[in-house]
């Protein structure tokens, strides 16, 4: 043996693995579903993200929001995924996933904690109902601002949120991804 296989042999190291990654803070995948595709983001266990955003802006808030350490992630999204794809198959009604508003302003996390209780599976309600159901009544608009910038879409409702006359106005996934949620859940 050469002094440089000799030197090559000490160096190998026969019990090397490839290398494992730990869980991200937020981990996150891109998901094609029928009315676009999502970026779905968790942390900790709860949905950050399910938004119609592109990836470069929603990655950046979520690592200024939650945490740094984002990390394109698919495998620990399975059951979010899993239920998205049942809902919009009309195999599911509800969603049995815990939620963070990391990403809403105050005012969106007032509106929104509360808005699968505002709206049921199949109905509508309108910007105004829900501005008088938390207590401000002339802030119909500041409700839909605060919808139309909702970070959980899909999980979280505001698709079933119309204007008073029953006109669908703005969703962040575009208006026909609006008609086709109402036109699903009116299937029930």
């Amino acid at each position: 043996m050469t002094d440089l296989e000799s030197r090559l042999t000490r160096l190998a190291m026969p019990d090397l693995k490839p290398p494992t990654f730990p869980d991200a803070d937020v981990a996150y995948t891109l998901h094609d579903t029928p009315i676009g595709t999502m970026l779905l983001a968790i942390a900790h266990g709860r949905v950050v993200a399910s938004s119609f955003g592109d990836e470069e802006t929603m990655t950046t808030r979520l690592a200024r929001a939650v945490s740094p350490r984002v990390l394109r992630q698919a495998r620990p999204l399975d059951d979010v995924r899993r239920q998205l794809d049942e809902y919009l198959a009309g195999a599911r009604q509800s969603f049995d996933l815990e939620v963070d508003l990391a990403l809403a302003t105050p005012f969106q996390r007032l509106v929104l904690t509360d808005l699968p209780t505002h709206t049921s599976y199949g109905a509508t309600t309108t910007y105004g109902t829900v501005a008088a159901d938390i207590d401000k009544p002339k802030a119909a608009r500041a409700v839909g601002t605060a919808l139309g910038a909702n970070p959980v879409c899909v999980v979280l409702p505001c698709h079933r949120v119309v204007g008073a006359n029953g006109a669908l106005t703005g969703y962040a996934g575009g208006l026909d991804a609006k008609r086709f949620l109402l036109n699903l859940e009116a299937k029930r």
